[in-house]
């Protein structure tokens, strides 16, 4: 709405600056002041849409009423306006003919002038006059009169505006009956347009603000303390500079100036505002006092073609950082503004259609064909299915297709009342299109094609970047994935689970990691870290600790030695962070966990009673702080059916969320979970994270005991000529006294091969170990050489050496090797063939090496 140059005097506005005024000289402690005179904020919206004053007529009581009646009037309304009470119907008056027909009249002087019926006559020569019918249901319910301020007459968007108006009288008028007009129109209906008005001071920076404004701000009125600078506090800081010219005005604002701005509001949200404004002159330099009114962007309809919307969704899509973001934009700058039933935005892909937003979301709001005939839920059909898109997409023009249109079945559905189709351009290819339908008879006007063209534009851009975006953090998913194990080993004692997401703001991609690791049949370790930072360095160092973790446990070191290596290796990475870390050693036979925490969180432990509890482990200092750092270990027993739990920090800790909060809370959903199936359990300790501001890692152990438990026998071999004598027998009897003599002959072969070549090859002790699981025999030699024994490349009939190895991988279920603390261990797996459940006798004790 443009300001009149010659906007009349607003008396009651002077009336609350002087409140304010005497205020602020002493009556501050008081309270805060009352909301805006309802009078003061009708007059003052009324005079921004170019009226002077506002009166509503209706006709009489009775079925033969043949005037209408003065009920409501607001803004400068004065004897001499001219207002008369009765108005006949049969008159000449612009009321009386608006009534007649149920069309509105916008009069300047020159055509007032030939209306003979009177009233209500503007002062002067020199006024317009416009007189809208009020209707509702087919009925005529009376006539709103509202007085210009200028000869000029009301320019389209105070026409509109005022049109919205009279609807809302009317809509008053229809609540009130049957029965006498409600004493009060005008007001009530100008508070549903959700128009605010203030009256600002600029040289005490207090502010008489009605209750629309207030509500509109986000501020409870009676908590209001009527100074301009509350207001501004709940502006967004970038718009700040543009609202610090209404309060501190410079001289050309006294010919009116509008603005938007945005607030946050007490939801969290943002809500966009349009400001229009006009400081009124005085005696001195500046303006001392500046006066507007303030509405939600789609309370005053602007024009397809206005600037302010165009710059609304220049800022919205700035903010919009992904393809589903840009989506929901688009949505909202067109469906309700262009009152459409539909909006379909979909990516171009490899010639092929991806649809990324379908507005209404449900599957009947749409044609049969995109749930039926294609593949997916949702249609991605190749762009030569859809002949319209594709000479759309070719051409890159906009295509509008009004009611009744034939088009493809594909479409067929999408707007039967008018189709726009936009191809979405960007550095001249286009990257998308989208669809706006509308289910009843739609007319595009000019200025509508032109909001789609510029619409087009933007949003093709918009989503060439957040296309970009997307991809970037596909790629950092990928990275972290690569990064972190693909998937768990099966335990033979337990079931292990593990979580991982990333954070959502900057690069998804941070160094949280975790591992299980599998060390034997009855041993895994189980390790949680977190590297600092959110970037590719972090995720690189923390890909690095992850490896060698992994390498020295599987070396077969202890959990503090793991973690001791693991600290020397960062230290000497020469490098900016540093990592915590949670490594545990679980034995599932016994049950026993080592424990060794440096800088991390504690782990969490549900018990089988349902209890949960923080383990008490000891701590340390974190990884690449101290070279010299000392790591020492916990030792933990568990029960079958305990649960235990490694987190990081990102899932118990918020800048709103303190530590100890958080792990209260994870500790008490633990408690409350059901353990038959921790993958459940997982995601119900993540919960809905929301915004995350860290990445978060979970790994979680359900501790059940091993079904078959392992017999073990083990025996030191000694240096003497007949030590591999010594070591058959040694193995013969613990087969007699477990009872698989069947496998007798194969296991010393294989005893005496990897004994033999021990004590050849390598210094130091060594040692066998046998391992009765199920229906396994395990042999273990250990020796003291890092070396893996080495098979003879060529075997010819003059070859000495190397045979006995390839005879013991050819009687063996499985072969290898692996390195251990101290050297080596070569070992082999016989199966022992089905027998009758019969059973060693548990009573017996395990041989420790003594000689026969």
């Amino acid at each position: 709405m443009e300001v009149g140059a010659d906007m009349p005097h607003d008396g009651s506005a002077r009336t609350g600056v002087a409140q304010l005024r005497a205020s602020q000289a002493g009556a501050l402690g008081t309270g805060p002041p009352p909301p805006a005179p309802e009078a003061a904020a009708s007059a003052r919206v009324l005079t921004f849409a170019g009226a002077a004053l506002a009166a509503v007529y209706v006709p009489g009581p009775g079925p033969g009423a043949e005037a209408l009646h003065l009920v409501d009037a607001a803004g400068s309304a004065t004897p001499e306006r001219g207002l008369p009470e009765r108005l006949i119907l049969t008159g000449d008056s612009p009321a009386a003919h608006a009534f007649r027909t149920g069309r509105p009249l916008w009069l300047k002087p020159a055509a007032l002038s030939s209306f003979s019926g009177g009233g209500p006559t503007p002062p002067g020569a020199e006024a317009s006059l416009g007189a809208l019918p009020l209707a509702a249901a087919g009925r005529r319910l009376g006539c709103l009169v509202v007085v210009g301020t200028t000869a000029d007459g009301f320019d389209a968007e105070q026409q509109r505006f005022l049109a919205r108006y009279a609807d809302a009288v009317a809509g008053l008028l229809q609540a009130g009956d049957p029965g006498p007009a409600p004493p009060l129109l005008l007001g009530p209906a100008l508070r549903s347009l959700g128009v605010g008005s203030f009256a600002l001071m600029p040289d005490t920076g207090l502010i008489e603000a009605d209750e629309t404004l207030l509500q509109l701000v986000g501020i409870v009125p009676h908590t209001f303390d009527g100074k301009a600078a509350t207001l501004l506090g709940h502006a967004l800081p970038e718009d700040m500079p543009g609202l610090m010219a209404v309060l501190e005005p410079a001289a050309e604002a006294l010919g009116g100036r509008e603005l938007e701005f945005r607030v946050r509001c007490p939801g969290g949200e943002t809500r966009w505002l349009s400001l229009r404004y006009r400081a009124l002159a005085s005696t001195g330099d500046r303006p001392d006092r500046v006066l507007g009114v303030v509405t939600a962007t789609s309370v005053l309809p602007r024009s397809s073609d206005d600037v302010s919307r165009i710059q609304w969704l220049t800022a919205a899509l700035d903010d919009a950082t992904t393809v589903a973001d840009v989506s929901r934009v688009v949505v909202t700058a067109l469906r309700e503004p262009l009152g459409a039933d539909r909006v379909a935005l979909a990516e171009l892909q490899d010639e092929r259609l991806t649809v990324t937003v379908l507005d209404p979301p449900e599957p009947a709001a749409w044609p049969e064909a995109w749930r039926s005939e294609w593949r997916s839920e949702w249609p991605d059909p190749a762009v030569a299915a859809l002949p319209t898109l594709q000479t759309a997409l070719r051409d890159g023009h906009m295509g509008l297709w009004p009611a009744g249109a034939a088009l493809e079945p594909g479409l067929a559905g999408v707007g039967p009342g008018g189709l726009a189709v936009l191809p979405l351009p960007a550095k001249g290819r286009p990257v998308g299109v989208c669809l706006i339908g509308w289910d009843q008879p739609h007319a595009f006007v000019p200025e509508e094609r032109s909001l789609l063209t510029a619409t087009a534009a933007l949003i093709g851009q918009a989503v060439k970047r957040a296309h970009a975006h997307d991809a970037e953090q596909e790629l950092a998913t990928m990275l972290q994935r690569s990064l972190l194990p693909r998937r768990l080993p099966e335990l033979s004692g337990g079931t292990a689970v593990a979580r991982y997401l990333p954070a959502r703001r900057g690069l998804q991609v941070g160094g949280d990691w975790y591992d299980v690791i599998a060390l034997s049949e009855d041993r895994v370790a189980l390790v949680i870290g977190d590297v600092q930072g959110h970037s590719a360095g972090a995720a690189t160092i923390m890909g690095q600790m992850r490896t060698a973790v992994r390498a020295y446990a599987v070396e077969g070191h202890p959990p503090d030695v793991v973690v001791s290596h693991a600290n020397r290796l960062l230290v000497g990475m020469e490098t900016d962070l540093f990592a915590t870390c949670c490594y545990a050693e679980l034995d599932m036979e016994e049950g026993n966990v080592l424990f060794v925490r440096a800088g991390h969180l504690s782990p969490l432990m549900r018990h089988p009673d349902g209890s949960a509890e923080e383990v008490r482990v000891e701590g340390a200092l974190p990884l690449g702080v101290s070279a010299d750092a000392d790591f020492p270990m916990t030792a933990v027993a568990l029960a079958p059916g305990t649960l235990l739990a490694l987190v990081t920090d990102g899932l118990v800790e918020a800048a709103d969320l303190p530590l100890d909060d958080g792990m209260q809370r994870t500790r008490t959903a633990l408690a409350a979970a059901d353990p038959s199936d921790p993958g459940r359990v997982a995601d119900e300790l993540l919960g809905d994270a929301g915004r995350r501001e860290d990445d978060v890692a979970l790994l979680l152990l359900r501790y059940d005991g091993m079904k078959t438990r392992p017999i073990r026998a083990g025996w030191a071999v000694w240096r003497l000529p007949d030590a591999v004598m010594h070591a058959r027998r040694f193995t013969a009897r613990t087969l007699r006294r477990w009872h698989v003599e069947e496998v007798a002959d194969v296991v010393l072969l294989v005893v005496s091969e990897l004994v033999t070549n021990a004590l050849v090859h390598t210094q130091g002790p060594v040692h066998v170990d046998l391992v009765l699981r199920g229906d396994r025999v395990r042999i273990s030699v250990s020796d003291s050489s890092p070396r893996a024994p080495a098979k003879p490349v060529i075997v010819d009939w003059e070859s000495t050496g190397g045979r006995g190895l390839m005879l013991v991988e050819a009687v063996s279920e499985t072969f290898g090797s692996v390195p251990v603390a101290s050297g080596k261990q070569v070992w082999s797996e016989i199966v022992v063939p089905h027998r009758e459940p019969s059973g060693p006798d548990p009573g017996l004790p395990a041989d420790r090496g003594e000689l026969p």
